[in-house]
């Protein structure tokens, strides 16, 4: 999970008809926002350009029916940009899939992800109650392996950028025990052992690997 990713904060959500629907508690104020700005969708190439690069993040089985989500612009900088809102519906999903226009690192999150966001949002215990799957397949920009909310790297935060991975959550946390934690074994690794937010990363990549800043 990269460092934007860890600012999905009041936009990461389920979506309504008209544009993307808040979170469960988002203030009033950003969904008032949200509803008056719905007629600012991109639209031509930068609708093309948005839908292309989100449905990048993940297998087309899941993409070609998830909804998409970005920005007015069409693509997002990033998560700051798109939590700043209001986030835009840039296509409507038939499946339970919603898959980020992120310029830094898109993503394809199922339900269980989603309530995982809104658990690190209030800084509460995520409750899960299946295995969740996100999808990462253009890798990340960087995020810290200890802290759950860190925004860079810092001496001691055992910064890493991931190449491309999938990111799973288990219900029972014991089922993190079978995997290290160290980004550079070559296979799945556990990103916040030892909190509420750990969750198993699994590289993709037949090329590239976890990249980390000497010490």
């Amino acid at each position: 999970m990269n460092r934007t990713s860890m600012r999905l904060i009041q936009c990461l959500v389920l979506l309504t008809p008209v544009i993307l629907c808040s979170l469960p508690g988002l203030p009033a104020l950003a969904q008032t926002r949200a509803t008056r700005s719905a007629a600012e969708k991109p639209t031509g190439q930068k609708l093309r350009n948005a839908i292309g690069l989100a449905v990048s993040a993940g297998p087309r089985g899941i993409t070609k029916n998830a909804t998409i989500v970005g920005c007015a612009g069409g693509s997002c900088a990033d998560m700051n940009e798109l939590a700043k809102g209001p986030a835009k519906q840039l296509r409507k999903g038939t499946n339970d899939w919603v898959c980020y226009a992120l310029k830094d690192g898109p993503m394809c999150l199922d339900k269980q992800w989603q309530k995982w966001i809104q658990a690190w949002i209030s800084k509460s215990d995520p409750r899960i109650d299946g295995t969740g799957i996100g999808y990462m397949l253009r890798g990340d920009t960087g995020s810290s392996n200890t802290d759950p909310f860190a925004m860079a790297p810092t001496a001691d935060n055992v910064w890493v950028v991931a190449p491309p991975h999938i990111m799973v959550l288990y219900q029972e946390p014991r089922m993190l025990d079978a995997y290290p934690t160290d980004p550079k074994t070559g296979g799945p690794w556990v990103m916040w052992k030892g909190t509420p937010y750990a969750h198993v990363m699994v590289p993709v990549s037949l090329t590239k690997t976890a990249l980390m800043p000497p010490r």
